[in-house]
């Protein structure tokens, strides 16, 4: 640089990966303050850049948020498959594939405790089930929450433990028994359990839905 000559000064910076740079703003956003968190421009300051640089990864606030959404849905996996790892051995593979099953169950509502923002911003999504096997909602092992309880299932079939003519559609089941479970203990009357009823009450959940699938 020539004597005189100064460079340009910048208040923000250029990112070598703007888009997930934007995308981990945008699900630190929606840890504190859920999906409603999640605007462009709160973004765009979290993650150290002008505003308009969103605009070159995503068209508006609602693609962002989709993005976030299936970024949040991934770390759901994650905290899934982590409960499927942290199993002891089995005695066989029925008591495997029934404690593969009930890990599924119990990781996401873990999840659903421990992060609130992020899994009501997880759940923020279109209203179909168009991604939820999208590679960008899957965990480390490559499967999405939606396909570790689909997993689970065929295991349980596998097993011995679950009829074939009672798998189709089970998924829509135990998962709906799950998520309504979820959604009571972090934003319904619910919310008041001490921890070990919290607990408590997602066992006898899955029980419920063992006996009931």
């Amino acid at each position: 640089m020539s004597a005189g000559t100064t460079g340009p000064k910048r208040d923000t910076y250029r990112h070598g990966d703007l888009r997930n740079a934007l995308i981990e703003a945008g699900l630190e956003l929606a840890r504190q303050g859920g999906p409603e968190a999640v605007v462009l421009r709160a973004t765009t300051r979290q993650a150290g850049v002008v505003p308009n640089a969103a605009y070159r990864h995503f068209a508006d606030r609602g693609a962002l948020l989709h993005a976030v959404s299936q970024a949040a849905m991934a770390r759901v996996a994650r905290t899934m498959e982590a409960e499927q790892a942290a199993l002891p051995p089995a005695a066989d593979e029925a008591a495997a594939a029934r404690a593969r099953f009930r890990a599924v169950g119990t990781g996401y509502l873990r999840f659903a405790q421990e992060e609130p923002g992020l899994f009501r911003a997880a759940f923020h999504v279109p209203g179909d089930m168009t991604h939820a096997a999208a590679d960008t909602a899957a965990g480390a092992g490559g499967k999405t929450p939606f396909e570790l309880l689909g997993a689970a299932l065929d295991d349980l079939v596998e097993a011995g433990l679950l009829p074939a003519d009672r798998r189709p559609g089970a998924e829509f089941l135990a998962w709906s028994a799950v998520h309504g479970l979820a959604v009571l203990l972090i934003d319904g009357p619910l919310r008041g359990l001490h921890p070990s009823q919290a607990h408590d009450a997602g066992q006898h959940v899955i029980d419920m839905i063992e006996r009931g699938i």
